[in-house]
C-alpha cells in the first residue's frame, strides 16, 4: 500500500512538480503563484475581499518591475516604495498596506514547505527571496497609522458641520427637488455616527432592528442600545459585535433617529426593508462612496480642512467621551478597541478641556491649602 504525500493548501500543483515543459513557463509559474497564494489564504480562514486586495497589490509590483518573483531585488522594492510616496503622494498606511502584502506573497513563495524555490530552481536556475526588511520598509509601531492632520473635530467645528448639513436640507427642499432626502439621510448618518462613535461601515449597515431599549435608561426609549454587527474584522475573522450604550450627553441624536425612522425613511423605503439607511432606488444600504461624496459636500460647505474626514467624528466621540469624565475601560468598550493604546491614540483634547482640568487641579491646591490652614487655627 503506497503512502500519500501530505501537500499544505498553496503547495507547487503536481502538474508543475513532475517537470513536465509547458508554454509559456513563467507566466504560468506565475500564475500558478498567485492561485496557491490565495489558496494558502483561503486556508487561514481569511476573506475573499483580504485576498484579491493582496493579489492586486502582487500584480502591480510584478507590472511595475517587469519580471517575476524569482528576479525581484532590495532595490526594485525601493525604486517602487520611491514612486509610490514621491510622485505619487501615497498615504503612510497605503504603503505599509502595500509592504505587508509583498512581505507576506514572498514569505509565501521562500517558505520550503510549499516548494517554490525549489521548483523555480530547478527550471530558471533563479529563486525568489525576501526582499522587505526592516531597513527598507515602514514600520508599524502603533495601532493606527495616519497623517497628523487626522484629528477631532473642536465643538464648534461639530457644530458648524450639523449646521450646514440641516441648512443643505432646508435649501434643497425650498428649490422644490426630491434630492432633500438623501441630504437628510447623510445629515441624520453623520450625527449617529458622532453620537454613538461608529465607523463608516458600522453605521451604513445598521437595520431597524439594531435599536433596542435599554431598561437602565427608560428616556431613550427604543434607542438606548445600538447593536453593531458590521464592526471592524480581525484577521481571518468574521465581522466584530458589540453593542453601544446611549449616555445621557449625545441622548438628542435619539430625536434626530426617530424623526428619521418616522417621517422621512418612509418616503422612500420599501414596504419589509429593514435597513435603516436605504438607497434612493430601496434596493440595498447607501453606498460607502455615496455617503463620502455626501459627507463630503457638506464639509466643504462649512469650511472644514480637508483632512477632516468622516472617521474624524468618531475620534470626537472618544474625545469628548474623555473630557466628560466617562471611565477609561467603558469608552474603549463603547466604541470596541481591542487594546487601550487604540482608544487613547484617537484622544485629542481641546484647549478649553486642558484649561479647565489645569484650573481645578489649581483650585484644589488652594482649597487644601485653606483647609491646613483652617485646621491649624
Amino acid at each position: 500500500m503506497g503512502t500519500h504525500r501530505w501537500e499544505p493548501d498553496g503547495a507547487v500543483p503536481e502538474t508543475l512538480r513532475t517537470g513536465a515543459r509547458v508554454l509559456n513557463e513563467a507566466e504560468t509559474v506565475w500564475i500558478a503563484m498567485l492561485q496557491g497564494w490565495a489558496a494558502q489564504q483561503s486556508a487561514r480562514n481569511l476573506s475573499a475581499t483580504t485576498i484579491e486586495t493582496r493579489r492586486a497589490t502582487v500584480v502591480r509590483f510584478r507590472q511595475f518591475a517587469d519580471c517575476y518573483p524569482w528576479q525581484w531585488t532590495a532595490g526594485t522594492v525601493d525604486e517602487f516604495f520611491l514612486e509610490l510616496r514621491a510622485l505619487k503622494g501615497a498615504a503612510r498606511s497605503t504603503v505599509l498596506g502595500y509592504q505587508n502584502a509583498l512581505r507576506m506573497f514572498l514569505e509565501y513563495l521562500t517558505d520550503p514547505a510549499y516548494g517554490w524555490g525549489e521548483l523555480c530552481w530547478d527550471r530558471f536556475s533563479d529563486h525568489p527571496a525576501q526582499g522587505f526588511h526592516e531597513w527598507n520598509t515602514a514600520r508599524h509601531a502603533q495601532d493606527a497609522v495616519g497623517s497628523p492632520g487626522k484629528r477631532p473635530y473642536t465643538r464648534d467645528e461639530l457644530e458648524d458641520l450639523f449646521d450646514c448639513a440641516d441648512e443643505r436640507v432646508l435649501r434643497i427642499r425650498r428649490a422644490g427637488s426630491k434630492g432633500w432626502i438623501p441630504a437628510f439621510r447623510t445629515a441624520t448618518i453623520m450625527k449617529v455616527a458622532y453620537a454613538w462613535g461608529l465607523r463608516r461601515n458600522e453605521v451604513r449597515n445598521l437595520d431597524l432592528v439594531d435599536f433596542a431599549a435599554n431598561p437602565q435608561a427608560p428616556q431613550f426609549g427604543e434607542a438606548g442600545i445600538v447593536y453593531i454587527r458590521h464592526g471592524k474584522a480581525m484577521r481571518g475573522s468574521p465581522p466584530k459585535r458589540r453593542s453601544v450604550l446611549t449616555v445621557p450627553e449625545f441622548g438628542w441624536a435619539v430625536d434626530c433617529v426617530q424623526q428619521w425612522i418616522d417621517e422621512v425613511r418612509p418616503l422612500y423605503a420599501p414596504p419589509g426593508s429593514t435597513q435603516l439607511w436605504p438607497s434612493e432606488r430601496g434596493t440595498a444600504v447607501i453606498a460607502a462612496d455615496s455617503l463620502s461624496r455626501g459627507f463630503n459636500e457638506v464639509k466643504r460647505a462649512a469650511g472644514l480642512e480637508e483632512a477632516l474626514d468622516f472617521h474624524s467624528l468618531r475620534r470626537s466621540y472618544v474625545t469628548h467621551m474623555v473630557e466628560l469624565g466617562y471611565d477609561a475601560f467603558f469608552i474603549q468598550q463603547q466604541v470596541g478597541h481591542a487594546h487601550a493604546s487604540t482608544t487613547s491614540i484617537y484622544t485629542g483634547h481641546s484647549p478649553d478641556y486642558r484649561a479647565r482640568v489645569v484650573n481645578d487641579a489649581i483650585e484644589r491646591t488652594i482649597q487644601a491649602a485653606l483647609n491646613r490652614k483652617d485646621t491649624e487655627n
